[in-house]
């Protein structure tokens, strides 16, 4: 309960790669008591959307407006390798832009609030887009998208120097911190970000001042590892493989009301072997990868559970509005697809990590799980990370209208009677906000956050979306999908498996109308099958081949 007198202060946490029903409170079987107590005396959102990948999610989330205003149109490090297509372009410098004013640049003006942030960063590598100059008072942030989670760094045994694949490049307010003599030896990245936010929230640089906190953890995004105590407890959890704990988990989440009875999911799609194919060994291997994976979700509860019982001895939980989300839907390797650089990164793996099924989770290990333990996790949607199909939505009361990530800047300064500055700031031309506020719709005073005008789109590695009311068009070009536009009603059939392309031709054509205006105001760069033929794709004969289960869940 936000008070009405005192201005309220803001937390704001963000798991990494985390899926749709992984915790107790969408259907999952993870412990995660602190998120159940949190969805117990908050509300849940069983219609947000993020985008589908990491970085353009957290420009969305700090600017309120669309990745491709923000400076993320694709992430950094799929449009370097590119640069006759992005090098630049607005809207894809890489990293968060000079086109939009941040939200904790706002809170933060004349030290109105205290403003800080602990985790991961990835909105650009270099000093002057670091958060201390984005206005985050203070910070201890990973700069780079992913990293070990233990303290470790690979020498190169014939330059001497760190071997630059993971580099732990973090960075503490206006300076790079030296991993190797400042890092703990029991350093691990979850409790660590936890430490320093901590730390932040009772410092005397904060004084009496309201706060606003990011906690952007990289749990659970790969490499997983964690404490083999915490692993053991997932012991034989997942030995039944990704289809049953997919039929588990969609049976918990409508039981709970997160799902309406009688969705037909999204049949689940691969690359891989299925499950029945593997052998006794390679089942092994694969349980265990999801132990590790369930561990660091628990971990990552039990930390979240640490900041709450903080605020709460303090007096200030009650005026605290806590926000928890994942960055987008689960991680399903799309790089085994995608031509990122994938014999490199298999390389390194092999010749720098031990996978062998006894040392998984440990530090010098490095493993991820597949498209189909992610399709388990993303259900009854479609597809995982990286898709604009429903994969990237995301998470007491459960609220059901949309919403986007690009909502949260404008809900947060509405709850702190604060206003967006228009379009400009300190001297310089910005964007104003495409979200909206949630406030009137939280407190039961509006039916909704947007109205069935509304359209929002999204795209991210040439995969397109558009949507309005119920109603949803996607175009994902070639080898991954059909490369023509389809249409879904959402509402009805989230796991988009009734394609009303033919059914519902003017509804479609009005979606695609709607296209050309959301590119056209956005400046983004559309990407065909012809951008993709030019990759090196993985898979029999070079071919991206996708098998689909036959689901009778």
């Amino acid at each position: 309960m936000v008070s009405k007198t005192k201005k309220p202060n803001f937390l704001i946490i963000v798991a990494d790669d985390l899926g749709f029903t992984d915790t107790s409170p969408f259907g999952g079987e993870i412990h995660t008591p602190n998120l159940q107590r949190l969805a117990n005396s908050g509300v849940r959102l069983t219609d947000f959307h993020t985008a589908s990948a990491c970085s353009p999610t957290r420009s969305m989330l700090l600017s309120g407006t669309d990745n491709h205003i923000a400076g993320l149109g694709q992430m950094a490090e799929f449009s370097s390798r590119h640069p006759e297509k992005f090098a630049g372009k607005k809207g894809y410098e890489g990293y968060l832009n000079d086109k939009v004013v941040s939200l904790a640049e706002i809170l933060g003006e004349n030290g109105d609030y205290f403003t800080f942030i602990s985790g991961k960063w990835h909105l650009g590598l270099l000093p002057e887009y670091w958060p201390i100059k984005r206005g985050f008072e203070k910070s201890f942030t990973l700069l780079p998208g992913a990293g070990n989670h233990y303290k470790r760094v690979i020498i190169d045994e014939n330059t001497g120097k760190e071997i630059p694949f993971l580099p732990n490049i973090y960075a503490e307010d206006d300076r790079l911190v030296d991993v190797v003599k400042e890092l703990p030896e029991d350093f691990y990245s979850t409790n660590y970000f936890t430490d320093k936010g901590i730390e932040f929230i009772n410092s005397e640089q904060r004084k009496d001042r309201p706060f606003l906190g990011l906690l952007t953890y990289t749990a659970p995004h790969w490499p997983y590892q964690a404490p083999p105590d915490i692993i053991a407890k997932y012991k034989g959890k997942y030995n039944g493989g990704p289809e049953e704990l997919r039929r588990q988990r969609l049976k918990a989440a409508e039981k709970a009301g997160i799902i309406p009875s009688g969705i037909v999911p999204h049949p689940i799609k691969t690359i891989r072997k299925l499950w029945s194919e593997l052998t006794d060994h390679e089942r092994e291997i694969e349980s265990r990868i999801m132990e590790t994976y369930a561990a660091m979700v628990e971990i990552l509860d039990t930390n979240i559970g640490r900041v709450i019982e903080d605020l709460e001895k303090s007096g200030e939980l009650d005026n605290t509005f806590v926000l928890f989300m994942s960055d987008n839907g689960a991680e399903g390797m799309l790089m085994e697809a995608l031509p990122l650089t994938n014999q490199r990164f298999n390389t390194f793996i092999e010749k720098y990590y031990d996978n062998t099924l006894d040392n998984i989770g440990k530090g010098d290990s490095f493993v991820f799980y597949g498209d189909q333990w992610a399709q388990a996790a993303t259900s009854p949607h479609s597809m995982y990370k990286m898709w604009s199909t429903e994969d990237h939505k995301q998470q007491g009361k459960i609220l059901e209208g949309f919403s986007t990530v690009m909502d949260i800047l404008p809900t947060v300064l509405d709850l702190a009677d604060i206003k967006h500055p228009g379009t400009t700031w300190k001297g310089r031309e910005v964007t104003t906000p495409r979200g909206k506020s949630w406030k009137s719709y939280l407190a039961g005073e509006s039916p909704q956050i947007h109205d069935e005008d509304t359209v929002t789109g999204w795209e991210l590695f040439g995969q397109q979306a558009i949507r309005q009311g119920e109603y949803k068009a996607i175009y994902i070009p070639a080898p991954f999908g059909p490369e023509k536009w389809q249409l879904f009603n959402i509402r009805k059939d989230p796991g988009e498996t009734d394609d009303l392309a033919l059914v519902e031709p003017k509804v479609l054509s009005t979606l695609v109308n709607h296209w050309a205006v959301y590119a056209a105001e956005t400046g983004l760069i559309e990407l065909g099958s012809d951008f993709f033929e030019k990759e090196k794709l993985e898979g029999e004969d070079n071919e991206l081949v996708y098998r689909t289960i036959i689901d009778k869940t």
